[in-house]
Order: structure tokens, then sequence, then C-alpha cells
């Protein structure tokens, strides 16, 4: 199996195919899809369910839903969490039936250390604008964010040593805040502006993430349910 630092290794190798430029317009962009997981544990095993959730773009109407179930079969390393889901990621992607212009992905993307969270990593596998939307900040090194004011759409840069890693949007007044980062092929300030777009009144975070969170908790509690019948 391989160790902390083969994963360390292949970020390194691929940082220098990070492309922070912007491929599409917003004016180009007509579907968006939200990616999460959710994990449990059974007879000891760990398994994880991964959902996407394509919708069109701008009126946000679902348009697909894909998911699978797997044993996660790699074990939780701080900085290295794309290599325990970038698998689940892939073999759902390689069903989906729609081409999406933007993955929006429930993780970082340049926000890490080596600048290879999930958003990061996927994107460039996939060679597709991705975007990484956090919930919690992932604290690198000993740097902390700077709250962003109390009002809807105000936000700070997090900078580490002279180079912007991402933002902190607070989305709704006095709401807790967001943590934007790109993935790759988008620029931050698309990647905000497009966050900032998906937001509704129901929810702080973009709907895309919001669905495929709903969707992973909605199929971990249908299968749950269905093996307890077995």
């Amino acid at each position: 199996m391989e160790t902390e630092q083969d994963f360390i290794t292949k970020q390194l190798e691929l940082i220098k195919k990070i492309d922070l430029k912007n491929v599409l317009s917003i004016s180009d962009v007509h579907t968006i899809a939200g990616v999460d997981l959710a994990y449990w544990k059974e007879d000891e095993e760990e398994y994880a369910d991964c959902c996407i959730v394509v919708l069109d773009f701008p009126s946000l109407k679902v348009i697909e839903e894909k998911y699978i179930i797997r044993k996660v079969e790699v074990p939780y390393i701080p900085g290295c969490l794309a290599f325990r889901e970038l698998p689940l990621f892939k073999e759902v992607y390689s069903i989906l039936e729609h081409s999406v212009d933007v993955f929006f992905f429930d993780g970082n993307g340049y926000l890490h250390p080596r600048h290879m969270g999930i958003a990061t990593h996927a994107g460039i596998l996939i060679n597709k604008p991705t975007i990484g939307i956090a919930k919690s900040y992932y604290k690198i090194g000993n740097v902390d964010f700077v709250m962003p004011n109390e009002g809807a759409n105000s936000y700070t840069d997090i900078s580490i040593n002279g180079e912007v890693y991402g933002r902190v949007l607070r989305t709704h007044d006095k709401v807790k805040p967001i943590f934007v980062s790109v993935g790759n092929r988008i620029d931050l300030t698309t990647a905000m502006e497009l966050t900032k777009m998906l937001i509704t009144a129901d929810s702080h975070i973009p709907v895309p993430t919001r669905l495929a969170d709903l969707m992973t908790h909605r199929i971990r509690k249908e299968y749950q349910t269905a093996r307890c019948k077995v």
C-alpha cells in the first residue's frame, strides 16, 4: 500500500500542471455539478458514497444525479484526502450522461499546503474547471484567516507567504463564512462570481454542493436501511 510520502511525492509532481487561468467565461457555463462524499463504518470496514448532482445553469434545475457506494481503501491522512476520494469520484464521473462545464467540490482546491486539495487534484485529472468550497478552515502552517465583515458578499483573502490561497466569503448577513478556492482551469475572481451566483435564500453554501451533500446523506440512509432489512 502506498505511504503518506508516496502521496506527497505525487502531489508535488502535479503542482506544475495546475492552471489558474480561465478556460471559459461565465457566459459559456451551461452546466454545473456538485460533488460530495459521505462515510460510515460497517463491520469495522469503512464505506462511502460519492454523489454528483448536475444542474442546468443559470436555472439551477437538476438534470442528473449519479452515485456509487464503495469500500474505502485508503486511510485518512491529513493533506492527502484526495487519494481517498478520487477513486470514487472518477467512477461516478465516468457514468455521467451530461457534459459538465464546471465542477464544485465540497472541500478545498488551491487552499492546501501543496495546493493539491480534492478540487485541484480532480480538476487536473479530468481537465475541467473546478472549484473548492469548504465549510471549515483547513489551517496551513500557523496562518489564521481574517474574518470578513458581517454583510453578505463580504470577503477576505487568505494570504500565505505573500500568495493568495483562497478567500473567506460570507454569503448572507451574519452567517458563518465559507472558504472558496480555485481547483483548476479557472481564476479566483471567476470562481467567486460563480459561487455568489449559486447562493440562494435557502442556504449559505452554493446550490451544487448543498444538493450533493443532501444526496450523500439520503443515499447512505437508504443503503443502511436496506442492509438492516436483510
